[in-house]
């Protein structure tokens, strides 16, 4: 276990943050810089900003803060968007070997900076993990908080291992850091990996607060897309429902065709389209969805053989 003071990055991942960077950058670095003078972390711990390909100011804000700030700011940007998982992993690796835990957080500040003095306490205290665990989803509007809600109980019901309330703000330590880079995937879901680390983890909890500027980046269609992401990329379940639904619609066939003979050797069958017409749309159906979930793997399988990079440094500061 090491002593005090810990040696800290706080990884904020950013996609078109020029409404809300300066207001976070100032909070972070006013925590940082009392937390210094406290002896509670190192004085070399830093910001570390991760432009994810952003089209607005946001690399600009960096660059200007980064004059400010000196060595307690450090920036990477990407080539492209990649998105926030990529992202997130870029600021792991990149400043992995630079500290001793990192500190992952979103740079809308709705979640609550000062929590993490708890969290480094916990990590003085021996645990690799820390989770921060939202106590409620007040601040979130009704449509952010169901679909929220949905795929937690959505990736359980799947048999994944995931935080409940928790997305990604969370203490990581260099030697947990270590053993994520061992996971090659290209596909890799966050939330569902670090809990099969095996490290010892602890959780820190607080209320989640309304956001200080500027629009959310998960709107409803990219909130969907990373629940199927997350889902294709960590479990087979999919897959087996369908061999399930099959197995299902297979033995009701069984039990219609045996009503359907008895029915034909007494007389009494009924001419129609009705049933006929219903059981063709009810199959394709199922078989259309069937096919889709098969080919969302199989574009998995896909990607995962090329090898291609998740991510690409455009420059560092």
């Amino acid at each position: 276990m090491l002593t005090l003071p810990v040696k800290l990055a706080i990884v904020l991942p950013c996609y078109n943050e020029e409404e809300t960077l300066p207001i976070t950058l100032d909070s972070l670095h006013s925590n940082l810089s009392s937390w210094i003078n406290d002896k509670t972390i190192h004085p070399d711990s830093f910001i570390a900003v991760i432009d994810d390909g952003s089209n607005d100011k946001t690399w600009q804000i960096v660059e200007s803060y980064k004059a400010q700030f000196s060595d307690q700011l450090k920036g990477v940007k990407l080539s492209r968007n990649y998105g926030h998982q990529p992202a997130l992993l870029s600021g792991l690796f990149t400043f992995k070997d630079q500290v001793d835990c990192v500190i992952t957080i979103d740079a809308d500040l709705q979640d609550d900076v000062s929590v993490m003095k708890d969290m480094l306490a916990l990590y003085n205290n021996g645990f690799e993990i820390v989770y921060g665990v939202m106590k409620s989803r007040a601040s979130d509007s009704f449509m952010k908080k169901n679909t929220a809600h949905l795929f937690y109980k959505l990736l359980h019901l799947m048999d994944i291992d995931v935080v409940f309330n928790h997305a990604d703000y969370r203490l990581t330590s260099s030697k947990a850091i270590n053993a994520l880079e061992g996971f090659k995937e290209v596909n890799l879901f966050l939330r569902g990996i670090y809990p099969i680390l095996g490290f010892k983890t602890a959780n820190v909890f607080y209320d989640r607060k309304e956001r200080v500027a500027g629009e959310t980046k998960y709107p409803l269609g990219k909130m969907i897309s990373f629940a199927l992401h997350g889902i294709t990329s960590f479990t087979i379940s999919p897959l087996r429902w369908i061999f399930y639904a099959g197995l299902i619609i297979f033995c009701a066939n069984m039990i219609m065709s045996a009503v359907f003979i008895y029915a034909f050797f007494h007389g009494s069958t009924v001419r129609g389209w009705t049933s006929t017409i219903l059981s063709i749309y009810f199959i394709g159906s199922v078989q259309l969805m069937a096919m889709g979930i098969i080919g969302e793997y199989l574009g998995k399988v896909y990607q995962e053989t090329k090898q291609r990079p998740r991510y690409i440094v455009e420059k560092e500061i």
